[in-house]
């Protein structure tokens, strides 16, 4: 029941005693203000990191060729693998089940024209799978199509930098450029989140740069992606399946290291997903931590103020305050000046955090937040604490005797 004389009384208090008061506000506010920074940039932290390698497609295995390092099936030593179309269909054929895309890849290097001059960017001559290995995203204009493959058209999309060095402020779409003695249209333009590196090559269809290689049907890498149904163990067992598939179909030694190499994300995704989950482990004993030197600050505080009062409570005693009285008032305090410190020192600090939302990002931390709910949690714990603090040493000292309170130095 709200009681007016206690408030009064409390008000009183504070007022008589605005040091101890704004000293007690101050450490409860400070302990809220740094989790909330800290937990923040923990956040902003995990969010640089998964940004930078958790963007891309993470259910792919990439497929590289070599040479042997060992004979087999009469084939000598030193024998160089290449893949090619028909690599592309079988792996199509026999794993439909768990590969949903497949994206042969050309690499090469060529001279690139417009009007008067030359440009040096990477070339890849790709499927339209690629948009989603890659993580391509369309500006303008549309990606390579499944009829591009087919008809082996010269068309050519081109990262964000392409367009911008090339054609400056001119619209790219449905302009021609040259690649080494072919002229190619410009159908799209796209953008990568990953960064200026990916924002500089331009890709074409590859069945047109195997048509420019006199008809060759080669190609240089091939990514497939699988089923994320399958997890990590199943992932792993696709990448087994399919190099013994191809080393048996391309009469390679089963136990040769070099003859085809595999790069499986889904292993550098799980050990990246342990990487985070340290990050969050890391964030959570920063909290914890936090928290702990506050309630730890808190908790002193209450004793010492307390024991500072216990002349005071002496004399209420000696007139006529019953104990519970004299808990209820300190305690009253104690949630009235720690919630108003708590509350303020996480408005401040979620304040804070959106102030430095772009501007740490030179020091690998984008975005940095923390969860309303976490904050709220974390202040009404950071009160609790205070609560029970400062009721401990206030029952002790409702229980001393006026006259031993009064002697009280």
């Amino acid at each position: 029941m709200f009681n007016v004389e206690r408030w009064k009384e409390i008000f009183q208090s504070i007022q008589k005693n605005k040091l101890r008061s704004v000293l007690s506000g101050t450490t409860v506010s400070l302990g809220i203000l740094i989790f909330i920074i800290l937990f923040g940039l923990g956040e902003g932290l995990k969010n640089s990191y998964s940004d930078l390698f958790l963007r891309q497609a993470n259910n792919v295995v990439f497929l590289y060729t070599g040479k042997t390092t060992k004979p087999y099936g009469g084939f000598k030593t030193n024998r160089r693998i290449e893949f090619d179309n028909s690599d592309i269909a079988d792996i199509k054929a026999n794993f439909s089940d768990r590969v949903e895309y497949i994206n042969p890849t050309i690499r090469y290097g060529d001279n690139i024209k417009y009007k008067l001059e030359s440009y040096n960017f990477s070339i890849q001559a790709v499927s339209p799978s690629n948009q989603y290995i890659e993580g391509n995203v369309l500006m303008k204009g549309r990606y390579i199509n499944e009829k591009d493959i087919e008809n082996k058209t010269k068309v050519v999309v081109i990262g964000r930098l392409v367009a911008r060095d090339i054609f400056k402020t001119e619209d790219p779409i449905g302009k021609f450029i040259n690649i080494g003695s072919r002229s190619y249209k410009v159908i799209g333009v796209f953008q990568d989140l990953d960064g200026d590196n990916e924002e500089s090559y331009l890709f074409l269809p590859y069945t047109t740069r195997q048509q420019i290689l006199m008809g060759s049907d080669k190609v240089g890498s091939i990514a497939v992606t699988f089923n994320p149904n399958l997890g990590g163990k199943g992932a792993v067992k696709l990448e087994n399946d399919i190099k013994t598939f191809l080393k048996k179909k391309k009469s390679i030694d089963p136990s040769d290291p070099s003859a085809i190499r595999v790069r499986n994300v889904a292993d550098e995704l799980e050990r990246s997903m342990q990487f985070a989950g340290a990050l969050q482990i890391i964030v959570a004993f920063v909290g914890i931590g936090t928290l702990i030197a506050g309630i730890i600050g808190i908790s002193n505080i209450m004793v010492f103020i307390v024991k500072e009062r216990t002349k005071e409570l002496g004399v209420r005693k000696a007139l006529g305050a019953q104990p519970s009285e004299i808990i209820k008032m300190i305690l009253t305090e104690s949630i009235f000046i720690t919630s108003i410190s708590g509350f303020a020192g996480m408005i401040i600090g979620i304040i804070t955090l959106n102030s430095l939302d772009s501007s740490l990002q030179e020091y690998f931390i984008t975005r940095p937040q923390v969860n309303l709910n976490i904050a709220f949690v974390a202040t009404l714990i950071l009160i609790i604490f205070g609560v029970i603090a400062g009721y401990i040493p206030a029952k002790r000292a409702a229980q001393i005797k006026p006259i031993v309170a009064l002697r009280d130095e």
